[in-house]
């Protein structure tokens, strides 16, 4: 099956998939140490995705370029590029607000940066994603990797990264402004 029909059976599942959860929304929790991303719905867990990867350096209150670190904290899915070179990408609103105020309060990032941060989010869009805090943040598949080293290291820059079979259930319940909990 070619890539647009995939992503089209993926569509009209999800549609299905929304009348069925009701009127809460779903929303994602990335468990980092049982490495297991967890759809929730409300507090009730509706699907588990075990044997998940995270940044090659861990994870952390505060993430910076270069780093391979994976961001705690809360944030959202502010953009999907169904064309990745890792299958399918999930891109996280990295860095968020809370990431930028705390940044510029440690002397991390200058004010310009924090204001840009701050602007872009506030209208909607991506935060710039080459600042000292680093950027392209995400969920992702695999693309072209070794399905072997991702059972048996964190390898990413700072994503989480699933199987894309994985990550094409993971559509199911993903949109433009999903909430993902990382901790």
């Amino acid at each position: 099956m070619n890539r647009f029909l995939g992503l089209l059976m993926i569509i009209v599942l999800s549609v299905g998939q929304v009348q069925a959860r009701g009127n809460e929304e779903a929303w994602i929790m990335v468990d980092t140490q049982s490495q297991a991303i967890s759809v929730m719905q409300g507090k009730q867990v509706v699907k588990v995705f075990g044997g998940i990867s995270v940044g090659y350096g861990g994870t952390a209150d505060m993430r910076f370029q270069g780093d391979g670190r994976t961001p705690k904290g809360t944030f959202q899915i502010g953009w999907i590029n169904p064309n990745s070179k890792f299958h399918l990408f999930f891109g996280l609103d990295y860095p968020n607000l809370d990431y930028a105020w705390r940044a510029f309060q440690d002397g991390k990032i200058d004010f310009d940066t924090f204001l840009d941060i701050r602007q872009a989010l506030s209208q909607g869009q991506t935060p710039p994603q080459d600042t000292p805090l680093g950027g392209y943040i995400g969920i992702h598949g695999l693309g072209n990797k070794d399905p072997k080293m991702h059972k048996t290291l964190n390898w990413t820059e700072g994503c989480v990264a699933l199987t894309d079979e994985q990550v094409d259930q993971l559509a199911l319940w993903v949109d433009i402004g999903t909430r993902v909990v990382i901790y």
